[in-house]
């Protein structure tokens, strides 16, 4: 008898893919001390290899980092590191070159977490088969959202960017899980603590339709930069 699969598990959504995260750095040699040498990250050797950005190559994601007041992340990203143990021994090398700065980090039961010089929160976990074939990337950002927030963001990534989402509670309480592709998601979880002022940090995703979300966002008012042929920003 032939096997059976469930082939719904592959289907994927109108976003197809989670490219990068944008913060900006005030200091880019401090910023490749953390991300480079001790995050063990490389500098894509193409682009933005001037003093005013760097792009920073994390398996087929990146952090972008141009220089500006520095920006810090509502919640954290998750990072996929193909060593735990060879990441710990680099974070402690860097330590005393980091002096000053909020930069710590702290060895978790599943995962490394750790603060960037600026305030930025990753958690940084070994490959395994719960992230399928994902060996270095960047399979998650995690935002807190206030209560009873989750249900309706799910709508919105379903009616409006015609992605895949989910409601669950789960031990850390109620988030919205927003599918990207086959092995990435946003998650909005919903907390009761102070929400911090937006800074203008963001991420960038890729999506099939593109006209159809830039045409329902619009109409909604929620189109913020119109960038070029290729990308448009809204916010919500």
């Amino acid at each position: 008898m032939a096997q059976r699969f469930d082939r719904r598990r592959q289907d994927t959504g109108n976003i197809l893919f989670l490219e990068h995260v944008n913060v900006k750095v005030p200091d880019q040699t401090v910023a490749t001390t953390f991300y480079v040498q001790g995050l063990g990250f490389t500098r894509d050797p193409y682009l933005m290899v001037s003093t005013e950005n760097m792009w920073i190559n994390i398996g087929q994601q990146q952090f972008h980092l141009p220089t500006g007041a520095p920006q810090v992340l509502r919640g954290w990203v998750g990072l996929v590191v193909p060593d735990l143990d060879a990441l710990i021994a680099r974070l402690a090398e860097v330590k005393p070159k980091l002096a000053g700065t909020k930069f710590a980090y702290t060895v978790e039961d599943k995962h490394v977490a750790v603060t960037c010089p600026w305030g930025n929160r990753l958690r940084c976990f070994a490959a395994g088969p719960g992230f399928g074939d994902m060996t270095l990337g960047m399979p998650c950002v995690e935002f807190p959202v206030a209560p009873g927030r989750a249900a309706g963001i799910a709508r919105f990534y379903q009616t409006i960017m015609g992605a895949p989402a989910t409601v669950t509670p789960d031990a850390e309480g109620v988030a919205a899980r927003v599918k990207l592709g086959g092995r990435q998601e946003l998650v909005f979880r919903e907390t009761t603590a102070p929400e911090a002022a937006y800074d203008r940090h963001h991420i960038a995703i890729y999506i099939a339709d593109f006209s159809g979300p830039h045409a329902k966002l619009n109409e909604l008012g929620l189109v913020t930069e119109e960038s070029s042929e290729i990308q448009y920003r809204f916010e919500t």
